[in-house]
């Protein structure tokens, strides 16, 4: 992954470059910062497409400062932290490198990835210093890929979700509407079923719900029933026309198949499914005092991760909701801050305007495996 997130592209004939990243997947559409979409990216803003979001802040919230030392040029200022760090998205480890530039020669940065190329990024940064090591696999097997390693608890979590720059800018990946190429939207290309294989199997009924589910998309019976007409799904730009053909109420700046490709996206990687199991395991595998930090860009990613560290920093339950003695749940992470970017970010790069970290220090209570929960 690489840290940009959100529906698949930018629109297609966008003309309003600064309409980036919304709070919400209908805004996500034109998220430029983690490379959303292309259509309304400037070739000025090109250069900014592998800036990595929220960067100051994340590594500050991951390491429990305030702010990291002013760095000058030729001069590595450095916090010189020990502890045992993991990056869950390294993409082209922009979080990762700051992250190193702070800790201590005795300090340990485990980083993950689905994406292969991020991996070969990944294992070239561990070739040249020793305190990273590398996982390729989801962050949802966090808490086994660790133990194989021999750790069971870490000093800090950080994650950035979402699908990358460079994942978008490869058309052969088929995660754009705007570059031709194989209906393919895996994130790890060495397994699982490509979106192609999935369209040419699953029924009309099926597709809408996951074009309505996981990309909001209110159009999506009519949408459904026009994909699965098609007589083969060879082209990501053959199918960004049908559904934009499909589609009868298209939004100012968006492309009509934006909330289409984000779904099917985030349906064939299991993206908040990922999500969820990667929250779950930072309470067992953060140490009391540990940080978790975590950078979204659609509200169907911030809503887990705002409801996630309100449930267990307040021990508040909705299942609990309507018992006439709600039981006491225990209250595994501080009170939850929410930052997001500076005017001077988004000035710079536009994209950043829809991203949020959400950060919480994990207390000293002990883990529970409650079943459910």
């Amino acid at each position: 992954m690489g840290r940009y997130s959100a529906a698949a592209d930018l629109s297609e004939s966008v003309s309003n470059p600064s309409a980036v990243k919304g709070a919400s997947t209908q805004d996500v559409d034109l998220d430029v910062t983690h490379a959303r979409h292309e259509g309304d990216i400037t070739s000025d803003e090109l250069s900014f497409v592998h800036d990595a979001v929220l960067l100051q802040e994340t590594v500050a919230a991951v390491l429990g400062v305030k702010s990291l030392p002013k760095q000058t040029e030729g001069d590595q200022n450095s916090l010189n932290i020990s502890g045992i760090y993991v990056d869950a998205t390294f993409g082209r480890g922009g979080h990762s490198r700051l992250l190193l530039s702070q800790l201590a020669d005795d300090a340990t940065l485990i980083v993950f990835d689905k994406d292969p190329t991020a991996i070969s990024v990944a294992q070239e940064l561990a070739s040249k210093d020793s305190r990273v090591r590398v996982v390729h696999d989801s962050f949802a097997t966090l808490t086994d890929s660790l133990a194989a390693m021999g750790i069971s608890e870490v000093d800090g979590l950080m994650a950035d979700l979402g699908i990358s720059s460079p994942q978008i800018d490869d058309g052969s990946r088929g995660f754009s509407f705007m570059r031709d190429g194989a209906v393919d939207m895996r994130m790890d290309t060495s397994r699982g079923q490509s979106v192609a294989e999935w369209l040419e199997k699953v029924d009309d009924e099926t597709l809408a719900n996951v074009l309505y589910e996981f990309g909001e998309e209110r159009h999506s019976r009519r949408i459904a029933r026009a994909i699965k007409q098609m007589e083969s799904y060879e082209s990501t730009l053959e199918l960004a026309e049908v559904i934009k053909v499909a589609h009868p109420n298209w939004q100012r700046g968006k492309h009509p198949a934006t909330q289409s490709f984000q779904a099917m996206r985030i349906f064939i990687n299991n993206e908040l499914g990922d999500v969820d199991d990667f929250l779950a395991q930072s309470i067992p595998i953060l140490k009391s005092g540990g940080q978790l930090a975590v950078i979204s860009f659609h509200s169907l990613e911030d809503r887990r991760i705002k409801q996630f560290l309100q449930r267990h920093s307040k021990g508040q339950y909705p299942e609990d909701e309507n018992l006439p003695m709600p039981p006491n749940r225990p209250r595994y992470f501080s009170k939850p801050k929410r930052v997001g970017p500076s005017k001077a970010e988004t000035s710079q790069n536009p994209r950043a305007r829809s991203a949020w970290l959400r950060m919480a220090t994990r207390t000293d209570t002990a883990y529970e495996q409650i079943t459910g929960l």
